[in-house]
């Protein structure tokens, strides 16, 4: 079917517009910086670290990755963030959730400047985001769901959206990003989550369904309009006894039975995914060069 959203390539626009970008910041001799702090041996941690470092050598951002122990105390961590913070050869620094469970994720995430805040989770660009203001960082996946219905031509003003999820990762600033009064947005936006009375109901008269409840294959076919644009943000771990490690990874749309009836949809993986990267690399540029003014 022709009716997929293309996100590798999508993704691969912006990583374009982002190198030239670089190159500009370079020719003034500016050269982006990027700080990943990763605590513990999280697996999957792991991967995500490292395709971003994989990322930003490719793009021509300058990265360096810190990797404490997983009994790094809270006010060692701290000791580094403040340390990048004051680092000016560092535009962004991303701390690597999960965090250990003795750390209090949201006091380190509030810990890190605002100006260098390129996931979009201080207090600071949260506000921000709430109130329109374009000067903050927007967190990299709503911003890729974006972009990917922006490039994809779909209309949100006017559009009923349904998000499902009200993580403070998706859920919340997507519905941020789809309200606001402004360009490419304008939607009437209802979040639903597992308190939600019928999400079913909800899903039905949706025109956009953003999934992002993390939960495997939860949007089913009956819950979705003939032609309505699916976004699957879900990334969940499933047996699969045919795999060569014994599970695989799905999203939370059932991909197989909702595709034949959506508009648009996007593929997990290959669909938000790769967004994620996208963004967050254009958003530590943006952060270069509003600091080399």
């Amino acid at each position: 079917m022709t009716n997929l959203i293309d996100g590798r390539a999508i993704a691969e626009q912006i990583h374009a517009e982002t190198a030239h970008r670089i190159t500009a910041l370079k020719a003034r001799g500016v050269q982006a910086g990027l700080a990943f702090v990763r605590v513990g041996e999280d697996p999957a941690s792991r991967v995500y670290v490292g395709m971003k470092e994989k990322t930003s050598e490719r793009l021509g951002i300058k990265s360096t990755t810190t990797v404490l122990p997983d009994a790094t105390t809270q006010a060692e961590l701290l000791a580094l963030i403040t340390q990048l913070n004051a680092d000016p050869s560092c535009h962004g620094i991303l701390v690597q959730a999960p965090l250990p469970a003795h750390i209090d994720q949201a006091v380190i995430f509030a810990a890190v400047s605002p100006a260098k805040d390129v996931d979009g989770f201080h207090p600071v660009n949260v506000g921000k985001l709430m109130l329109g203001d374009t000067t903050g960082f927007v967190p990299c996946t709503p911003a890729g769901v974006h972009e990917l219905l922006i490039r994809s031509g779909v209309k949100i003003a006017g559009a009923e959206v349904v998000v499902l999820g009200r993580g403070n990762i998706v859920g919340k600033p997507m519905a941020a990003i789809l309200c606001q009064k402004a360009k490419h947005a304008d939607a009437t936006v209802t979040l639903v989550h597992s308190r939600t009375r019928d999400v079913a109901a909800h899903c039905r008269r949706a025109d956009i369904i953003v999934a992002a409840m993390g939960v495997a294959h939860f949007v089913k076919a009956d819950m979705v309009r003939p032609g309505a644009v699916v976004m699957d943000v879900g990334v969940n771990r499933i047996p699969d006894p045919t795999a060569k490690n014994g599970s695989r990874l799905v999203g939370d749309v059932d991909f197989a039975a909702v595709q034949p009836i959506a508009g648009l949809i996007t593929p997990n993986p290959g669909g938000v995914g790769p967004m994620t990267i996208a963004m967050l690399m254009r958003n530590t540029v943006r952060a270069a060069e509003v600091a080399s003014r």
